[in-house]
């Protein structure tokens, strides 16, 4: 390629680049999300202190916090429940999990501490549970966090806002790269099936259901 042609394929690799910054990648972080919820201070953000990168992600489900919780609570790898979003891309990663279209008794109590190896060394630590409320999550060994907060929605009792806020802990121009070429991009995909996914399921979620798990 001559050095012009060369030049000229930069600068539009650069011009792209830098849209993708000011136009996409707020969307990208955010998908869903209010202005209020991005601003809020919600569970889990006292872990760490200055991430480097937060995403806060959001959808507004047709139904009370009690038949949203069970699908949150029991999620995880197998034998619990999945997380609703494209399993054969986690099992090809290597992820020991199938998505559950159903509620499972079984799975409907979580404990701080406990522990999801994902892959050999690594998984999810559960760092705080707020029955009803919230469910906190921490990478292991990348300290990371992920949590999920059920909202109220101003003036209308019967719907709920599911918030999932990622905050990721790195550094280095390798780190910077990875991140928004592929991670940012792609934990979108994942995380709108996983919030849409939940929101269908506890949207069909009946009183008697909820009985049924409770008895």
């Amino acid at each position: 390629m001559k050095p012009a042609a060369l030049l000229k394929t930069a600068l539009l690799l650069g011009a792209a680049f830098v849209a993708y910054l000011r136009f996409v990648r707020p969307r990208v972080l955010d998908w869903g999300a209010r202005e209020d919820e991005r601003r809020r201070t919600l569970p889990g953000d006292d872990i760490l202190a200055a991430p480097a990168i937060q995403t806060t992600r959001a959808v507004t489900v047709e139904a009370p916090p009690d038949r949203i919780w069970p699908w949150l609570v029991q999620m995880g790898p197998r034998p619990r429940a999945g997380v609703y979003t494209y399993d054969w891309i986690e099992r090809r990663l290597g992820i020991d999990i199938e998505n559950s279209d159903r509620l499972l008794p079984e799975f409907q109590h979580l404990e701080a501490g406990t522990f999801w190896e994902l892959s050999p060394g690594q998984g999810l630590r559960v760092r705080e549970v707020e029955p009803g409320r919230a469910i906190v999550l921490q990478w292991e060994p990348t300290e990371s966090t992920w949590g999920f907060v059920l909202a109220s929605v101003p003036g209308d009792e019967g719907a709920t806002r599911l918030i999932s806020r990622n905050r990721v802990q790195g550094h280095g121009l390798r780190f910077w790269l990875l991140m928004r070429l592929l991670m940012e991009p792609g934990s979108l995909v994942m995380e709108r099936k996983m919030l849409l996914g939940i929101r269908d399921r506890a949207e069909r979620t009946t009183a008697e259901d909820i009985a049924a798990i409770t008895h």
